[in-house]
């Protein structure tokens, strides 16, 4: 009878042993595995903190600097050549540098009435997407360009609706 209260003690004492030793290596695990998610997130913090100070180095470069004036062409409004029932409203502005245009007022009606002839001889087709907008606005520019001889910067396009 004593051989088996001893077992059991014995018993006992094996238990809580096996059951220390899981808890430490459960333990052990468990900060190893934290410690290398603080190092990774660490990391990614870092990366994308000099990510965000280089997109703010880069977002202040400007385009326009000194003296600039932005002056609004307003809209215009006309019919295309293809197919001949449908409209174009375009709206656009000018960026010229102060004092370089003698008339400014006079220049933006010209250009204007630069901007309504051209857009007579275009088709809805030579528009359509992406590059056709951007094929207008390159056309556009080199007309207003050759109007002011270099004087006009560049002519925005605001808004442009065909119908």
């Amino acid at each position: 009878m004593a051989d088996k209260t001893d077992e059991k003690k014995g018993g006992g004492k094996a238990w809580i042993g096996a059951l220390a030793l899981c808890t430490l290596v459960a333990v052990g695990t468990g900060a190893g595995l934290g410690l290398y998610l603080m190092t990774s997130v660490e990391k990614a913090v870092d990366q994308k903190t000099r990510e965000a100070k280089e997109h703010e180095k880069a977002a202040k470069v400007l385009n326009y600097s000194g003296e600039l004036t932005l002056r609004s062409v307003g809209s215009v409004v006309t019919n295309l050549a293809e197919p001949a029932d449908s409209w174009i409203r375009l709206e656009s502005s000018v960026v010229f540098k102060t004092g370089s245009l003698p008339t400014p007022d006079i220049t933006v009606a010209e250009i204007k009435a630069d901007i309504i002839a051209y857009l007579r001889t275009l088709s809805t087709a030579q528009i359509e997407g992406a590059s056709g907008l951007q094929h207008l606005r390159e056309d556009l520019n080199e007309r207003v360009a050759l109007r002011t001889k270099g004087a006009i910067r560049e002519l925005i396009v605001e808004a442009l609706v065909v119908q």
